[in-house]
């Protein structure tokens, strides 16, 4: 997939997915894109480094645990 005003990107999956059922992540400048591997020509999100870094860090500290 292209999104315009970017190079092809180049999408990665944990190396613990064993199929397609996983997200994957892309890297272009400073923007990171993530999008569902079940559907590689489906919506692709886009966050900044920032973005993506708060997020990560959140779900590590559990932020995102609703039990």
């Amino acid at each position: 997939m292209e999104l315009a005003g970017q190079p092809r990107l180049s999408w990665m999956s944990s190396s613990t997915c064993s199929d397609a059922a996983c997200v994957q992540v892309a890297v272009a400048g400073h923007d990171v894109f993530v999008r569902d591997g079940k559907d590689p020509n489906g919506a692709v999100l886009s966050f900044t480094q920032a973005e993506w870094a708060a997020l990560l860090s959140g779900a590590k500290l559990g932020e995102f645990d609703f039990s």
